[in-house]
């Protein structure tokens, strides 16, 4: 605990003065009584006994009354912290490749695509200061969710994703530039592009290759991942006389293209054979887009005096009640 005004304590070297000048100076009596010593056999009344509690009550209540005015206060030590935040684009393919159930875990069958969910779901939880989007693409790109702080909300988007939600095809490079279009107008330090995929590019009309070097004309660094194993995947597909039957599909991941894609915009390329190396994908990419944090230490205090203001009243008003019932000498 501090005090604001400490020299206010000064008046407490006055409180023996002050006492002696309410209740210990010899007044002159007004009435003369010719003899008292009739009344000497009589007990003392309450009165009588409670009367050296009045100088206490009243130094006391002088001394509460100071220790208010200086103003004590407990100081509490806050931080505030300040980041400059990233913005981020997520590119999750739709295509019907993304069926594949490679990169399942231990305890649930997962297509790729459940599996991008599951982890894009943490990663994103792990940036709550970044505002951060989301474009599904298959032969063509599908803004899902634009730039939010708004998580919650982009959550309940990104639920939406599923194979089929667009023509099939694989077009990474129209993908990346409907990225680059969302970050067109950021102001944020780091423009950032995670684009996960299971192909090589067969559609759209513009090259993987020449949307990477517009990505880092305008300082946007993309992160590539090729998500699936390198056997064959098991795929579900429709039978004709119901029920679910299995087709086995390769693996197409263009990995050149793909490193191409992340070293010519600063960003970095990784391959996701399970659901345990794309989660790991995911949080190296989270760990390397940390922001520098600027902490501010300063002290926030709280008011303690109105406890010994409201002590000082008590004993104050007391001590004032007493002395009108008559309590003290009478003159």
């Amino acid at each position: 605990m501090t005090l604001q005004h400490p020299w206010v304590l000064l008046l407490l070297l006055l409180l023996p003065g002050l006492v002696w000048w309410r209740h210990g100076r010899t007044r002159r009596p007004t009435l003369q009584f010719s003899d008292g010593s009739a009344l000497a056999p009589l007990p003392a009344s309450w009165a009588a006994r409670a009367r050296p509690a009045l100088p206490v009550l009243y130094t006391l209540g002088l001394a509460c009354l100071i220790v208010a005015l200086a103003r004590p206060r407990r100081g509490l030590e806050e931080s505030r912290v300040r980041t400059e935040a990233v913005d981020i684009v997520l590119l999750a393919d739709v295509s019907t490749s993304m069926r594949a159930e490679d990169l399942s875990t231990a305890t649930h069958v997962m297509n790729r695509l459940d599996a991008a969910k599951a982890v894009m779901d943490r990663f994103i939880q792990a940036r709550p200061g970044d505002r951060i989007g989301i474009v599904a693409f298959a032969a063509m790109p599908y803004s899902l969710a634009p730039l939010t702080l708004d998580h919650g909300w982009l959550l309940r988007q990104m639920e939406r994703l599923e194979t089929g939600m667009v023509e099939d095809g694989t077009a990474i490079g129209d993908a990346i530039a409907a990225a680059i279009n969302r970050l067109r107008d950021s102001v944020a330090k780091s423009k950032v592009v995670v684009l996960l995929t299971d192909g090589m590019n067969n559609r759209g009309v513009l090259s993987p290759e020449n949307a990477a070097e517009a990505a880092r004309a305008m300082g946007i660094k993309v992160y590539t991942v090729g998500a699936g194993g390198d056997e064959p995947a098991r795929v579900p597909i429709s039978s004709p006389f119901g029920g679910r039957q299995y087709a086995y599909q390769p693996s197409d991941i263009d990995e050149p293209m793909l490193k191409f894609v992340a070293e010519t915009t600063g960003g970095l390329y990784f391959r996701a054979r399970n659901f345990k190396a794309l989660d790991e994908v995911y949080k190296r990419i989270d760990e390397m887009e940390k922001t520098e944090v600027d902490i501010e230490h300063f002290t926030r205090f709280e008011e303690r005096f109105l406890p010994w203001a409201a002590a000082a009243l008590i004993l104050l008003g007391l001590e004032r009640l007493l002395g009108l019932a008559r309590l003290e000498a009478v003159p």
